[in-house]
């Protein structure tokens, strides 16, 4: 008879509001877990029902009371009774408690708020018990946690940038700046070459119906990233994978999945934030070892990692729009943090492993043999995000003292550099062609800065977009640069379509045949 009643009561209110807000699936499920739980407790199950329910009564100002089991504090800015659950015989919530008149019941303790997070609250005589579990608590650091180690501030001098807006600078001064730009990136435009490539291990992925449009471009991107891996020779066992900005994980997934043995194959997921629905479980089963490392690269330390440490494997470099800075300090990290390691066991240990390796191309195996140079065995990185470039990180600081720039000119670069993914028109506002899709909000569509209008109608869309493009080389041949010092032979490819993504250049990098070239 309850059953009855309460699919009555559900069926009676107003379900076009319901299934709006939950969907159809959702309320199914609800009802039937709410029939489960509900026993004799009606009106805790009654909570769960549309708000239709249980609206407040309202007033011309607004509702003159709370709904029955919230909170009774009236929230002035959002004109409405605080929606929190309270407390079984209380009228407030946690967070509105202290608000009570001091001879009211339920003010008997005192809140405070948090000392290391003023957002919440928390009682005063269990402060000390909150510190120890408190979410902005200083967690422990890892055993590869070093301080600003990657960050390069030992080898700069200390000074202050001058954040140098665009709008206040002249007409004439833009001009200088962009004669200068293009003085200084004369022939790099050329030398980007097209390397659009695949992967087997993707083609049922990128053939299935049921992935979108979104999913699709993702996959082609994995997919051009896998069949330069490939074409280095670096998808091979025995390595040791390093996603830089590694979010859900998905083009680690995919090396797994292309390599035939990956039981001896680590993968190390490099990130700072929490990313929610990682496809790491799908390889918790599984031979292969997927460890994620929650932390900055600023402050890796990859010749401490645990794996690292006990195995001593070549590494491999990868990662998916890395953003602005995260690529010079992930650079940084593997070349002169974990590349410069000279350990002789390590080295010794490549060379076998190079001299048993047998290859059917002969440019991989000129390639696999140099390996044993040093213990990075290769770099394959698709960038991303010139406008969030700092000059205190950045690796190709000598490379733009060559050509006679520094800091200042630099932040101007960087900032023009947004002008070839912002999708500007004539009119100046965003283009409407599909190509210009934001990529997981990587690219930010930003309002051209710091033009006159005089100026402006000088410079056409077109060829804005050409400067912007030019700004980015500029910074990323800084990056080649870099590289080549360190021994590495490094390559810019354009590694899909820009119907694909606007970002679309790869940096890749192998152990170098000679010693590094002169600038």
């Amino acid at each position: 008879r309850l059953t009855w009643k309460l699919c009555n009561a559900l069926s009676s209110c107003s379900m076009c509001s319901f299934r709006r807000q939950y969907g159809r699936h959702k309320q199914i499920v609800n009802v039937k877990a709410l029939l489960r739980r509900a026993g004799s407790s009606v009106p805790w199950v009654l909570r769960f029902f549309p708000r239709d329910l249980d609206k407040p009564a309202m007033d011309a100002e607004g509702p003159s009371a709370p709904c029955a089991g919230r909170c009774a504090f009236f929230v002035q800015r959002k004109k409405r009774f605080c929606k929190m659950i309270v407390g079984e015989g209380k009228s407030l919530c946690g967070e509105h408690a202290n608000t009570a008149p001091r001879n009211d019941g339920e003010n008997n303790r005192k809140r405070i708020t948090c000392p290391l997070d003023p957002k919440h609250t928390v009682y005063e005589d269990q402060l000390e018990k909150h510190l120890k579990k408190c979410n902005s608590r200083e967690k422990p650091k890892p055993v590869y946690y070093v301080q600003d180690i990657n960050a390069g501030l030992k080898d700069t001098v200390q000074m202050d940038e001058k954040q140098v807006s665009l709008p206040s600078l002249s007409d004439e001064e833009i001009m200088n700046l962009i004669g200068k730009l293009k003085k200084a990136s004369s022939g790099f435009a050329k030398t980007l070459e097209d390397r659009t490539l695949s992967h087997p291990v993707l083609h049922e992925a990128l053939h299935d119906p049921k992935n979108g449009e979104s999913a699709f471009k993702h996959l082609k991107q994995q997919a051009s990233i896998l069949g330069n891996l490939n074409k280095l020779g670096l998808l091979k066992p025995r390595r040791c994978f390093v996603e830089f900005g590694a979010g859900r994980g998905k083009l680690s997934h995919w090396i797994a999945k292309a390599l035939q043995d990956s039981a001896s194959t680590p993968f190390l997921l490099v990130e700072r934030a929490t990313t929610r629905f990682k496809v790491d479980g799908k390889h918790t089963n599984r031979d292969s070892v997927f460890e994620r490392l929650r932390i900055d690269i600023q402050h890796l330390c990859l010749s401490r990692v645990p794996v690292l440490m006990k195995e001593k494997l070549p590494v491999v470099g990868t990662g998916k729009h890395l953003c602005g800075a995260a690529t010079d300090l992930a650079l940084r990290c593997l070349v002169e943090t974990y590349g410069s390691q000279d350990e002789e066991p390590f080295s010794k240990r490549l060379k076998t492993e190079a001299a048993e390796t047998t290859e059917n191309d002969d440019e991989d195996k000129g390639r696999t043999m140099l390996e044993g140079c040093l213990p990075v065995a290769g770099i394959v990185i698709a960038l991303c995000c010139h406008h969030k470039c700092d000059w205190k990180n950045y690796v190709g600081k000598e490379f733009f003292h060559t050509l006679g720039l520094g800091a200042e000119d630099f932040n101007i670069y960087r900032r023009m550099s947004s002008w070839a993914t912002c999708g500007m028109q004539k009119t100046g506002t965003p283009s409407s062609d599909p190509s210009y899709e934001a990529e997981e909000n990587h690219i930010e569509y930003e309002k051209m800065e710091g033009l006159s209008d005089q100026l402006q109608g000088k410079l056409p869309a077109k060829e804005q977009e050409m400067l912007g493009r030019l700004c980015k080389l500029l910074i990323d041949h800084g990056r080649l640069w870099y590289l080549r010092q360190k021994g590495y032979s490094a390559t810019l490819y354009r590694y899909t379509d820009t119907q694909v993504s606007l970002e679309n250049v790869l940096l890749t990098a192998v152990p170098a045949q000679a010693s590094p070239p002169q600038p």
